[in-house]
């Protein structure tokens, strides 16, 4: 199950992160769409994925986990299928809607399948560590394959060849996944995913470990959605050149990123698995202050480029992690994708509070300020995850 997990991790990585590459292009180049409707579309995706992910979670804690993945495959292919086959505004905006809900039916579904069939807790996270970085390499390797294949023949068949494959890996899920370890809810499961959510949101109000760890989480991803955002206007203020193609230049510094992000995970495996999570949490946010700082004021495009892979190879990467051993080892298996949800919500939250707030920050004064807007947020981060909990804080 273990190999099979993390086989299945690599391959929707590949997928999905290919896919979004040459949908990201598809979107502007061939579709035509404004910036304001890309920004629209993103938050009416954000918005519709916050609602549905607690109920997801709730639905895999009740009936299934495996099934759970399977849905979200077949929905996932669908709109990705689609989106090759639009260019309309609001059928395109209807493709996005769906993706962002085939997201929810995974997230904490697929940790909570692992963990309960595995059973090992000595070795769980080991296992997610593994996991994240196999997401890490699958991600390179995507971006590298359905580029080039959308270069070879067109952007609208291969997003429709991607979305087919996606959708066919929901029988690898079917003929490779178990679930042995996890029963069901047969009778009133209307009533028992009532209270599957009030037990999982009963445990994180009552644990302040959780909390730190949602906080945290909340100013992490609204910093790292924000430079996000702002990193190919800053990198191309810096004098990135424009020849060959700028997308080739952040194709490479995307997959940088990733590459460091795999090794980095790999070496620090055994470290960030301990008793020194918080901590390491806390180092990985006062690495982002550093590479916010560096890139507001970097002077040419090759600093910026340095600041970028800081904070998508190192921070971003181990801050991810981290959080999702730390709630994985602090619930329990009836309510272990609810709590998984819950931070999925967080996460959401975060990039679109504090995400909007830094890009109001940009248009209001200037790209730089933002950005030590976002080392700020990072700062508020490592503070907080030097706060005591008064629990144990091995992971």
């Amino acid at each position: 199950m273990e190999v099979a997990f993390i086989r299945w991790t690599w391959l929707r990585a590949v997928l999905h992160n290919g896919w979004w590459l040459v949908t990201s292009v598809y979107l502007v180049v061939d579709a035509g769409l404004s910036p304001a409707e890309l920004v629209l579309i993103g938050a009416v995706q954000g918005a519709f994925a916050l609602v549905f992910e607690v109920p997801a979670g709730v639905i895999a804690d009740t009936i299934s986990r495996k099934w759970s993945l399977v849905v979200s495959q077949l929905l996932m292919g669908t709109a990705m299928i689609a989106t090759g086959l639009f260019e309309s505004f609001p059928a395109l905006l209807a493709t996005q809607v769906l993706w962002g809900i085939s997201w929810t039916f995974a997230s904490g579904s697929d940790v909570a399948l692992i963990t309960d069939e595995l059973d090992r807790p000595d070795e769980i996270n080991l296992v997610l560590t593994r996991a994240a970085r196999a997401q890490l390499t699958g991600a390179a390797t995507g971006l590298i394959l359905l580029g080039l294949l959308a270069w070879a023949t067109r952007r609208d068949v291969t997003i429709v060849i991607a979305g087919a494959a996606m959708g066919a890996l929901a029988l690898y899920v079917v003929l490779r996944f178990t679930e042995h370890n996890f029963v069901p809810v047969r009778t009133a499961r209307w009533s028992t995913s009532w209270r599957t959510f009030r037990r999982g949101l009963t445990l994180v109000r009552r644990s302040r470990a959780l909390l730190l760890i949602f906080g945290a989480t909340f100013l992490v991803n609204g910093a790292s959605d924000a430079a996000g955002r702002l990193t190919q206007k800053q990198l191309l203020d810096l004098g990135l050149p424009t020849a060959p193609d700028p997308m080739i230049w952040f194709t490479g510094l995307g997959v940088a990123g990733l590459v460091v992000g795999a090794i980095v995970l790999r070496l620090a495996a055994r470290r960030i698995s301990g008793a020194h999570a918080g901590t390491d949490y806390a180092l990985a946010a006062l690495a982002g202050v550093l590479s916010m700082l560096l890139f507001a004021f970097a002077w040419e495009p090759v600093v910026g480029a340095i600041a970028v892979v800081l904070l998508t190879g190192v921070v971003t990467p181990l801050t991810r992690v981290i959080s999702t051993i730390w709630v994985n080892a602090r619930t329990t298996t009836d309510i272990r994708a609810t709590t998984h949800s819950f931070l999925s919500q967080v996460e959401y939250l975060g990039e679109i509070v504090c995400g909007l707030a830094i890009s109001a920050v940009a248009r209001l004064a200037n790209l730089p300020l933002a950005l030590v807007g976002c080392a700020v947020l990072f700062a508020a981060t490592a503070v907080l995850m030097r706060q005591p909990t008064n629990e144990d804080a091995a992971v």
